[in-house]
């Protein structure tokens, strides 16, 4: 995920204009903003907090981050986006850090390359924590200032948060990778939280009519510009498992020779899959006593009804073809969704995927803060989709190719950033993320 989103709502839906609400609705308007993002500039550092100045230089793979670079690239968004272009007077921090923590705005000049972001040992992490200090100081100047009632700035803004709340998840999902390469397998969360081995309740399913139904962002609030425009699309009869695959029916898969039978697999993910050696999600590890999974509060036994995660969309179309099912489209998940009014659950605190408690009454669980699911949708965009103008309009329509809608959101998905129509992808062979899936299959 470095997650490319990008924003394209209009002001009228994120801002208050004061022929709606008046002067002092917008001031209140501002003031909300301003509360939002610097505690979300907050929690950036409170996530840091456990790591040692070693585990956040550090990089686990090609798609990994390390954590300094996570606390400054959030950085230099807002300073590039918001305070360069709109702060009079702004002096930047230093210039070289454009290089080093650009992600991938072409626009805005070279960059370090991804890969080999871990190989950047200097500037120093006080540095960097100092960086954010003194944006963090110009920001609140920006928003003192009359220049803040340009409703330009507030919208850039809010892009800039959930840009950070996106990293914030990142940056655990990073760490994870980090410590499952450590032969010590340490903890992020020491904190001990029970694990319950018994198995999971007998999957059920929800039933829909389908139709031509209405997809992407309609409401207010903030959305990114891949969830609109809002259009019509004609869904089959389908229904949907009330819950996630489990762990248990993982191992199923996996003791049925799920990952040595070709018949099951897509050619590239076959491929994949004796290219790479997998035997099992990313992070499981056997031993005489059985299956671990290597968690952000160190090696934990595999809990059969926990849902499964890091699995590739590969892995994930070849146990639904084993259980003879299939992944849902990102439409029918999206229906589903909305058609019980599914609140955007907040992930437990647990950082780690949990059980279903219960599928009764008889409508879909766990669709959010547990993991993201994989469709069978192609990350493409809607009808009439535009990219925005300018460097902002990198973040998003350009990896429009190759990849794969995942929708829900995770156990380390902030609070607040999880909606029915917010589509995240990834390529099919990934997995570092929290990555699930959860069955479909045509009505009977």
């Amino acid at each position: 995920m470095e997650h490319p989103a990008a924003d394209t709502a209009p002001p009228s839906e994120n801002v208050a204009s004061p022929s709606q609400f008046g002067e002092e609705a917008l001031s209140n308007s501002r003031d909300a903003l301003a509360s939002r993002l610097f505690e979300t500039r907050r929690y950036s550092l409170v996530l840091a907090e456990p790591l040692s100045a070693e585990d956040m230089v550090v990089q686990a793979s090609d798609d990994a981050s390390p954590t300094k670079w996570h606390l400054a690239h959030v950085t230099w968004f807002f300073e590039n986006f918001v305070l360069r272009p709109h702060l009079a007077g702004y002096r930047v921090f230093d210039e070289a850090f454009n290089y080093c923590f650009n992600s991938y705005y072409e626009s805005l000049g070279p960059r370090h390359p991804r890969p080999k972001r871990g190989l950047l040992t200097r500037p120093a992490s006080e540095r960097v924590f100092a960086y954010r200090t003194y944006v963090d100081e110009a920001l609140r100047r920006l928003l003192s200032s009359d220049e803040s009632k340009n409703g330009e700035i507030e919208r850039l803004i809010e892009i800039g948060i959930n840009h950070e709340q996106q990293h914030q998840e990142l940056l655990l999902t990073d760490i994870l990778a980090l410590f499952a390469a450590n032969p010590l397998r340490p903890a992020y969360h020491a904190k001990p939280f029970a694990i319950n081995l018994t198995e999971p309740e007998p999957l059920t399913w929800t039933e829909y009519p389908g139709g031509i139904v209405g997809i992407g962002h309609t409401v207010e609030g903030y959305c990114w510009d891949n969830e609109r425009p809002a259009h019509d699309a004609l869904v089959q009869p389908f229904k949907l498992a009330n819950r996630l695959a489990t762990n248990a029916e993982w191992l199923a898969f996996m003791e049925d020779g799920g990952y040595s039978t070709p018949a099951l697999w897509l050619a590239d993910g076959w491929s994949t899959v004796n290219r790479e050696g997998w035997e099992s999600p990313l992070y499981w590890e056997k031993s005489d006593g059985g299956w671990s999974q290597m968690s952000l509060q160190g090696l934990l036994p595999v809990a059969p009804a926990e849902p499964v995660a890091h699995i590739s969309y590969y892995e994930a179309d070849a146990f639904a073809r084993w259980a003879g099912k299939r992944l849902p489209t990102e439409f029918e998940w999206e229906v589903s969704a909305l058609s019980h009014g599914a609140e955007a659950e907040e992930s437990s605190g647990v950082l780690r995927p949990q059980r279903c408690e219960t599928t009764a009454p008889k409508s879909p669980k766990q669709l959010f803060g547990q993991v993201w699911q994989w469709t069978a949708s192609a990350y493409l965009p809607y009808p009439g989709y535009r990219p925005p103008a300018g460097a902002i309009g990198e973040y998003n329509g350009k990896f429009m190719v190759g990849q794969h809608v995942l929708r829900g959101s995770s156990c380390v998905t902030p609070s607040g950033h999880s909606r029915a129509t917010y589509r995240n992808f990834f390529y099919p062979h990934q997995r570092w993320q929290f990555l699930g899936l959860r069955l479909a299959a045509e009505a009977e």
